[in-house]
């Protein structure tokens, strides 16, 4: 991935498509929030003022030079689900931000700016080069077993034709296999997911626990769907807490880092 610096605010793209689409992976570094989600936290669940998370939502924003006005965000729920973003939706409008429950979003309107939050989970960010379309994925545990990354291929191809084979991949920091340990549930849920495959997903650690590996299963994943062009990031939340907001590493005590994507005009 490719570091860039713009007014104070720091974010990684991925250097597949680092000219074909607008997007950003950012840091938790340069926004206005001074809590335990210091500073660019843009998550409204986690104890932030609400009007530290607004203005950091608008930073990343205008970081990429996107007007908020073009956002698309959903519900993120830990599931396998994707919503199709014709067009962007007013947040003061929305009387629930329930109504919009999915861990994945998916468009091909240059006017939508689809945004969405991490912090161990798995951003995936996908791009057909060839019917101009993108797609941003989160994959925590639940979602990489249930396939999300996978399920928004088929979105792909159902919904414009695309071809596995033409997509851009790109997997972003998360939580990686040497501190993410896992108990019985996930081990069986992952074994179940994965089968035979499960061996190299599962390493591993103390008692009957395990390490689960989430960089290589949701590559796999990817990569069984027919998508060949993956770049993985390889940076780990838990390890990097200084770059990074980690609900494993910092005890549940920490923000959101967001995620933008836009098909450029």
């Amino acid at each position: 991935m490719i570091n860039n610096q713009r007014g104070g605010v720091n974010y990684l793209t991925f250097e597949s498509f680092q000219d074909e689409i607008l997007h950003g992976v950012f840091t938790r570094h340069g926004g206005v929030s001074n809590t335990h989600a210091a500073s660019l936290n843009v998550g409204g669940t986690v104890g932030d003022a609400p009007e530290s998370v607004r203005r950091n939502k608008q930073i990343l924003f205008e970081t990429l030079n996107k007007p908020a006005t073009s956002m698309f965000d959903c519900w993120q729920v830990h599931g396998p689900d994707y919503i199709l973003a014709n067009s962007p939706h007013n947040a003061s409008t929305v009387t629930d931000p329930r109504e919009y429950r999915a861990d994945g979003l998916i468009t091909n309107n240059s006017n939508v700016t689809l945004f969405m939050r991490f912090a161990d989970c798995t951003p995936i960010l996908l791009y057909d080069p060839v019917k101009k379309v993108i797609g941003l994925v989160h994959a925590g545990w639940q979602g990489t077993v249930k396939k999300a990354g996978s399920n928004m291929v088929k979105g792909f191809v159902n919904l414009f034709g695309s071809n596995p084979a033409d997509l851009l991949a790109g997997i972003g920091p998360a939580i990686g296999p040497d501190h993410y340990i896992v108990g019985k549930q996930v081990i069986d849920a992952v074994s179940i997911a994965f089968g035979e495959k499960a061996k190299d997903l599962l390493l591993p650690a103390e008692n009957d626990k395990k390490f689960f590996d989430m960089w290589e299963a949701n590559r796999y994943d990817l990569e069984t769907a027919g998508v060949r062009q993956i770049e993985v990031s390889g940076i780990c939340t838990a390890c990097n807490t200084q770059d990074w907001f980690s609900h494993r590493a910092e005890k549940g005590k920490t923000g959101r880092f967001g995620v933008l994507m836009a098909l450029k005009a």
